[in-house]
This record gives C-alpha cells, sequence and structure tokens, in this order.
C-alpha cells in the first residue's frame, strides 16, 4: 500500500452539450461516504427541475469504497462512466454528480456513455489535483527527562504533535506518515530505552 493519494483541492465543474441535451457536471472533494450523500441530496434539490442528476464516489486511500448511480439512466450508462473518469485519473475522496437537462432528442447508450464520460471527464480537467499523505497517529510514554532525545525525534521526522501531558510520565500524541510510522516507533524506542 502506498501511503500517497491523489484526490482534488477544490470544486470544479465541467459541460458538455450533445443534441440539445445539457449535461453539467459538478466534482467536489469528500472523505465519507455521509459527505458525498448529503451532495447528493443537495443537487437532487438544487436541480429538481433536471431529468437526472446522476454520480459516482470513490473514497479513501485505497480506493476500495465507491459507488455509482444512473438516477433513471438506463443501467451502467450514466453512473459508470463517471466512476470510470475517476478511476482513469486514480482519484479519490471525490464525488462527481453530472446533471442533465433533456434536449428531446435521444441519444441511446452510447451517446450516453459518452456524454457522461465527457461531462466528468471535464469537470476533472477544470479541477486542481493535488497529491496528499495517508497519516497515522501514535500515542507513547517516556519519562521526563528524556524528552529533548524524544523531541529530536519528533523534529527530524516531521511528526506532528497532536496532544502531550507532563504528569510523572510524559504522553504525547504525534501524527504522521503512515509510511514512516514503522521508523519514527523505533527510533523513539532507542531513544527512550537507550540501553
Amino acid at each position: 500500500m502506498t501511503d500517497l493519494y491523489k484526490t482534488i483541492a477544490s470544486k470544479s465543474e465541467g459541460t458538455y452539450t450533445e443534441l440539445r441535451s445539457k449535461f453539467l457536471a459538478f466534482a467536489h472533494p469528500v472523505s465519507t461516504v455521509e459527505e458525498a450523500m448529503v451532495l447528493v441530496e443537495q443537487y437532487q434539490k438544487k436541480y429538481y427541475d433536471a431529468r437526472h442528476v446522476c454520480w459516482a464516489y470513490m473514497i479513501g486511500a485505497e480506493r476500495d469504497v465507491f459507488r455509482s448511480n444512473d438516477n433513471g439512466e438506463p443501467s451502467g450508462t450514466a453512473g459508470k462512466p463517471i466512476l470510470g473518469q475517476i478511476n482513469s485519473n486514480e482519484l479519490t475522496n471525490i464525488i462527481i454528480l453530472v446533471v442533465r437537462y433533456f434536449g428531446g432528442v435521444k441519444l441511446g447508450t452510447s451517446g450516453l456513455i459518452v456524454a457522461y464520460r465527457t461531462a466528468a471527464s471535464e469537470a476533472i480537467a477544470n479541477a486542481t489535483i493535488v497529491e496528499q499523505q495517508v497519516e497515522a497517529e501514535y500515542d507513547f510514554t517516556f519519562e521526563y527527562p528524556l524528552m529533548n532525545a524524544v523531541m529530536k525525534v519528533v523534529r527530524d521526522m516531521d511528526a506532528r504533535i497532536l496532544s502531550q501531558s507532563y504528569d510523572m510520565d510524559c504522553q504525547m500524541r504525534v501524527c504522521i506518515r503512515a509510511g514512516l510510522l514503522e521508523e519514527l516507533k523505533t527510533r523513539l524506542a532507542k531513544a527512550i530505552s537507550p540501553f
């Protein structure tokens, strides 16, 4: 597993028109399924006059939480092409919604697939794609006289301190890039018990 993933920095949009049907695509960064479903609900209310609001999302660094919805279009002609664009761009933590205003002319199965795929592709093309790190948290305890040695390791490894307390023993919670967690644990173990 890699500890980096690609997503979009902020909302972006794209449009596609075919035989007077208009396809409006909206890409949003999301980190949970709940966030994604709130957006689906908002778009369905906002574009209540549209024929279809189709969507697909992918969540998680492993890219293993995903779903697509054709919202009344023939099965596999809308949600899957949108999800296909998310996949081919290797993105995650994203939802793309495509709103269709029907132009009076049926596009057919292949026409719909092209339209939804192209609209989703436009939204991605207009987005700023960013690389994010998968982070891990780590809690540990040490004696106060070892503070300098511990802080040196934390600083050297670019770990962020999330919380710390100083009682009889010191406790600290840090956040670090997931791929560096084992090295951090090893270096802290040496600093905390040098003998």
